[in-house]
């Protein structure tokens, strides 16, 4: 038990000597358990996040880059959580309120900004994970709804308004030959009532009442006009196989247009489907969970959020337990034992700094004193060789030097007489 409380304090990056309160050692262990949760969360999160951006195909390497951003930010947890704010201020003070500085803030704060930012790039794909079922619904709705839109306008529009135009003029064409041909068949279907009239006439039933179809008689020309109207029934038979004959070229270009126009209207929808569904990546599955949200906030909106606040305050409750504990036993021990070491050191660097005085001192001393005596020696020495010069001058001569010694030659002498016995 004492190996694995140890494991946990070291995870939390904390100093296991200077842990020596029972509260202390809960405190830090409970972060050192939120640090490997979060490591845990991370990682799942972060291979989330790499299959969102890889449209939910699930590639191999998206467990390589979870541990990786675990790695990152359980870095800087361990960072904020073992830095105590010591002061080094007025360091032969014992007063308990001279140990440590106020938090830093900004440090927090940073803290904070990463979190909501990987709120956005770990909890959410996670979050995208959980209402995977209703955003696809959502999606679907969207996707028939732009299939809708993209067949009421844009290429397919064009194409079908163009296969409109040829069906039209194909439809024309058919009107006015069917024209020609609903002609004739009128005209045969007169031709053939008053044939009938011209029988009706001849066996004495018909207008004239008489049997029998003499020559210019009514029968004769009931007779006459159903043949002229077969003759002109006949013309506009021959007539409608003339247009439909002039009618052909155009009639296989539209065919061969509109059998164009099907493929690429076919081929268009095709490229617009796939389009919308590969449309459903991470950016349209957060618009629709927006969707979703603004839709049914009591429902699905406050469950959303619950979980999101909650993955927050996982990633938060590291440095959040840190920030609430400063200022504990653990801080003060290790506030009191840099501050030691870095009294000793400045003490020790006085120290050294005053011997360096002191022996610069000695040093400027024993050098002027050197200097002095060099020039006492040196003066001696002059004084010696003029008072030899004296003492030889009247032993030769016995009489003093008469020769001229300026201004120098009386201070030597007199020196030479005051200073050599």
């Amino acid at each position: 038990m004492p190996r694995r409380r140890d494991l946990l304090l070291r995870v939390a990056n904390v100093n296991p000597a200077s842990v020596t309160t029972h509260s202390d050692r809960v405190l830090y262990s409970a972060i050192g358990v939120f640090i490997l949760l979060y490591f845990v969360y991370a990682t799942v999160g972060g291979a989330a996040f790499v299959d969102a951006s890889a449209n939910y195909t699930h590639p191999w390497y998206q467990w390589l880059v979870g541990p990786l951003v675990a790695t990152g930010v359980v870095a800087y947890d361990r960072a904020v959580v073992g830095r105590v704010s010591i002061s080094y201020e007025r360091l032969d003070s014992a007063d308990p309120h001279h140990l440590l500085r106020r938090p830093t803030f900004s440090l927090y704060a940073g803290r904070i900004g990463l979190a909501l930012l990987f709120a956005v790039i770990i909890t959410e794909p996670l979050m995208l994970a959980r209402y995977q079922g209703e955003i696809d619904a959502r999606l679907n709705q969207v996707h028939n709804e732009q299939i809708g839109t993209m067949a009421s306008g844009g290429a397919i529009a064009a194409y079908d308004a163009r296969l409109a135009d040829l069906k039209k003029a194909t439809a024309d064409e058919d009107r006015a030959v069917a024209a020609l041909n609903a002609r004739a068949a009128d005209k045969r279907r007169d031709a053939r009532t008053l044939y009938r009239q011209a029988i009706s006439d001849s066996v004495g039933s018909g207008v004239s009442r008489r049997p029998g179809c003499p020559d210019g008689g009514y029968c004769d020309t009931l007779v006459r006009r159903s043949r002229a109207l077969d003759d002109q029934a006949a013309a506009l038979d021959t007539q409608a196989g003339n247009l439909l004959q002039t009618q052909r070229p155009g009639r296989v270009a539209r065919a061969a247009e509109e059998a164009d126009l099907t493929r690429m209207i076919a081929e268009q929808r095709v490229l617009n489907a796939e389009a919308i569904r590969a449309d459903a990546g991470f950016g349209a599955r957060t618009k629709a969970m927006a969707y979703l949200i603004a839709s049914d906030f009591w429902g699905i909106g406050l469950f959303y959020l619950g979980i999101a606040l909650l993955l927050v305050a996982l990633d938060c409750a590291a440095v959040g337990l840190k920030f609430v504990s400063h200022g504990n036993a653990y801080e003060r021990t290790e506030a009191r034992i840099a501050r030691s070491r870095e009294h000793a050191a400045a003490i020790a660097y006085e120290r050294g700094m005053e011997d360096a005085r002191t022996y610069g001192e000695a040093t400027a001393r024993v050098i002027a004193d050197g200097i002095d005596a060099a020039t006492h020696d040196d003066q001696l020495a002059r004084a010696a060789a003029a008072r030899a010069r004296v003492v030889l001058h009247t032993a030769v001569i016995g009489e003093p030097e008469d020769e001229p010694e300026g201004e120098t030659g009386p201070r030597i002498v007199q020196l030479a007489h005051s200073e050599l016995p």
